[in-house]
């Protein structure tokens, strides 16, 4: 299976999306429109290694709820992510055994070499 998450909206996605040119065989989940399950996020989690490495620090409400001079446990990550579509560090592309999580040009060049295959 291949999926994104992404958030249409977000230009930086949108980018992205063009940029890696993922074709037919990637099923695409806006998460404001489509919020993830939290199976999906359990899934995302187990090959990521924790809910802290797709939760995103960047986000606005970060700040505004406080949650910056909060000690988060992995339980918290997983509650926010949830509960919120915009702490989740995006885009995820989930493609077999792999993940890539965010938008660094790392994770991008292998989301382009992922989506050419």
């Amino acid at each position: 299976m291949k999926k994104i998450y992404h958030l249409a909206n977000c230009t930086t996605c949108q980018r992205i999306l063009k940029e890696i040119k993922a074709g037919p065989e990637f099923k695409l989940q806006d998460i404001k429109s489509e919020p993830i399950t939290a199976a999906q996020l359990d899934q995302m989690a187990k090959l990521a290694g924790s809910y802290e490495a797709l939760f995103s620090r960047v986000a606005l409400k970060y700040r505004s709820m406080g949650l910056n001079e909060m000690e988060l446990k992995e339980k918290d990550y997983r509650k926010y992510i949830l509960e919120e579509y915009t702490f989740l560090k995006r885009p995820v592309m989930v493609s077999g055994n792999q993940i890539f999580i965010g938008n660094s040009p790392k994770n991008v060049a292998a989301m382009k070499v992922i989506s050419n295959q």
